[in-house]
């Protein structure tokens, strides 16, 4: 399977899912229909599903602009978040599986940045819109600290560490710029903060990580190790959860 990132709006990514075999497309997010139909136009294969993360306009608003030009592929999104999404053909839960030519799409519940959140696994590869970042996750805008915990740490944190994350935006340097604020001392996330200002200075993308990459440097992915804890005295990862996406909140205004 092929995947193609493509970037769109100001700081979002799009990602086309091409099985070569069987000559059959998908497209996760897809915000900006003149930035993604070109691509798909190229392979010449059938579209079949619009993979919709969560309703908000920069996932969900190019819906309409896609099905004019592909009105036989399927919007895919979830039941709590059907109603603000246009042109739904199907309706997903957790654990679902969408066959997509010689694979199987995986879906996952992920609450908490939107009630109707999810993500979609393929063949090691998370798409999972603005749950989880390089270096951050999204903010609680309908959910509260213990469905994010339960999502990076429970559902993705069951995967394994060789998953690969393609996230909705390009977000990194200032995640990690936190993070490096949280854990001054994580060689980790020093590292892959140089690395990533690096990147970004010349014109590329840091989309994908690994979940294992994640758990090496991400503060919300490591609310669980007693080290951080202990760090932001709290006693469990609901707490570090909650303080540490107010902190972050509040250095972005």
């Amino acid at each position: 399977m092929e995947i193609h990132q493509i970037p769109i709006l100001n700081d979002n990514y799009s990602h086309v899912l091409v099985d070569v075999a069987s000559r059959t497309l998908a497209v996760v997010d897809p915000a900006e229909p003149e930035k993604v139909i070109p691509l798909l136009r190229e392979f010449g294969f059938p579209l079949k599903y619009i993979l919709c993360t969560h309703h908000h306009w920069d996932h969900a608003g190019g819906n309409e602009g896609m099905l004019a030009a592909f009105p036989e592929a399927i919007v895919v999104c979830s039941g709590d978040d059907a109603p603000k999404i246009s042109g739904v053909g199907k309706v997903v839960s957790g654990d679902d599986l969408l066959d997509f030519g010689n694979y199987q799409i995986h879906v996952l519940e992920v609450p908490c940045h939107t009630r109707g959140h999810i993500a979609f696994l393929v063949e090691g590869n998370l798409f999972c819109g603005d749950t989880l970042f390089v270096g951050g996750c999204g903010r609680f805008f309908e959910g509260e600290a213990a469905q994010m915990d339960e999502a990076l740490n429970g559902v993705f944190g069951s995967l394994p560490g060789e998953t690969r994350v393609f996230c909705g935006h390009e977000y990194t340097v200032s995640n990690l710029k936190f993070a490096q604020s949280v854990e001054p001392d994580n060689l980790d996330v020093t590292a892959k903060l140089a690395w990533a200002e690096e990147t970004v200075a010349s014109g590329y993308s840091t989309v994908p990580s690994t979940l294992a990459e994640e758990r090496s440097y991400n503060p919300f992915v490591r609310v669980r190790n007693q080290e951080m804890l202990a760090r932001l005295q709290v006693s469990d990862s609901v707490a570090a959860m909650a303080l540490l996406r107010e902190k972050n909140n509040t250095l972005r205004g």
